[in-house]
């Protein structure tokens, strides 16, 4: 069911040692799956993942919502910065309506996707209601919190997510993970179980028709945020060695107005802002590969994104992606300590044959990581519902 790669594979997968997992397996078409998540759909790596989730998982279960912060929530006023990043906020949820959407869904599994009031939300129902509780746990937001500076307010904020990641591992049946590096993790959170998890992919990424990548090479693509662990200052030097190969720089973060500032003097580099998924499709068929070089990366989601394309990905070395065997032929690694000058420059002299065959390659992987994921969600539910 699952291509997880060498070294990489789920822990305590046995039903019976779940504690609490029926001997029976329920039917999909019983499930009822309710998802809680404080990430807005599609503003980031969480809310996008369950946004693709959502609409491939909807046609196998019975019933699945997601209970998130509305776009435009009259709660807002009392949302919460994240550390290091002011544009991404814990909203307080509106527990009237969530009650009574939740008490309309009466759910036999709940997922919590993020440390925050939406997940512990989620547990708080799962548990009155004795129903059937999964973490997961997609981003170690606590190594993220040590990039933006030992400061007292990020030293606080690093032991409340410790805190709360301890409770929501501890009372779940099984924690998901995006990579093996994580297994360990989860585990000193007390975890009881670790599945390792695949990335599904928006419905639309498959279904659009293909276009040939650009001829010759020619324009690269940066997506994501635009934020420390990025490491996009590697993007603007090789971007300054480069200038004839465009550099596209697509989405929002707290780099902004830096990297603007420094676009400014580079004829060669386009910023976009924030774009919606059908934007960043076309942005990525207009490339020939997607950059992502961070210093930190749970999975690497928008790598895959670009390998449904047919567009391969130099992904840092640091990226859960790479876990995934299934996909390496469509990957070039990337060390953070070397300049991306000097893989960029041997791919401009590929021939197009290469590229045909690195397109056909990064489609077919993304096609089969996604299909085993859909299953293995399935899968998973039936598992732990209850």
């Amino acid at each position: 069911m699952r291509n997880c790669g060498p070294g990489v594979h789920a822990q305590n997968l046995d039903p019976a040692a779940m504690g609490g997992v029926p001997e029976v397996m329920r039917d999909p078409q019983e499930l009822r799956v309710a998802i809680f998540s404080d990430s807005m759909s599609e503003r980031n790596g969480a809310g996008a993942y369950y946004h693709d989730l959502l609409a491939q998982l909807a046609p196998r279960v019975g019933t699945v919502e997601i209970f998130q912060p509305a776009q435009k929530s009259r709660f807002l006023f009392l949302a919460l910065p994240l550390p290091g990043d002011s544009t991404q906020k814990l909203i307080t949820p509106n527990v009237f309506r969530l009650r009574r959407a939740y008490k309309k869904l009466q759910p036999n599994v709940v997922i919590a996707v993020t440390p925050g009031p939406f997940g512990m939300l989620g547990l708080w129902y799962a548990r009155r209601g004795k129903t059937g509780f999964i973490t997961a746990f997609h981003t170690h937001f606590e190594e993220l919190v040590k990039l933006y500076g030992d400061t007292l307010f990020f030293r606080i904020s690093h032991r409340y997510l410790v805190f709360i990641n301890k409770i929501l591992c501890r009372r779940s049946r099984v924690v998901l993970v995006n990579n093996g590096d994580l297994v360990k993790t989860v585990k000193e959170l007390n975890a009881p179980a670790v599945e390792i998890m695949g990335t599904p992919l928006p419905p639309v990424f498959l279904r659009k028709e293909q276009v040939s990548p650009p001829k010759p090479f020619r324009r690269v693509l940066f997506a994501g945020r635009l934020a420390p662990e990025k490491n996009l200052p590697a993007v603007m030097e090789a971007a300054r060695a480069l200038p004839d190969l465009e550099f596209v720089l697509a989405g929002e973060g707290p780099l902004r107005k830096q990297l603007a500032r420094e676009a400014e003097t580079m004829p060669n580099v386009r910023m976009t802002g924030w774009l919606e998924r059908e934007q960043l499709l076309t942005e990525m068929d207009q490339c020939n590969v997607l950059l992502l070089p961070s210093y930190h990366e749970t999975f690497g989601t928008v790598a895959l994104e670009a390998m449904a394309r047919g567009r391969p990905a130099l992904v840092s070395e640091k990226a859960g992606i790479h876990h995934w065997s299934v996909l390496q032929d469509a990957l070039f690694t990337v060390p953070t300590d070397k300049p991306l000058v000097d893989f960029l420059r041997p791919l401009q002299e590929k021939e197009a044959a290469f590229w045909e065959d690195k397109a056909a390659a990064a489609r077919r992987a993304a096609e089969q990581l996604n299909a085993e994921t859909i299953d293995q969600w399935v899968d998973l539910l039936q598992r732990h519902s209850s």
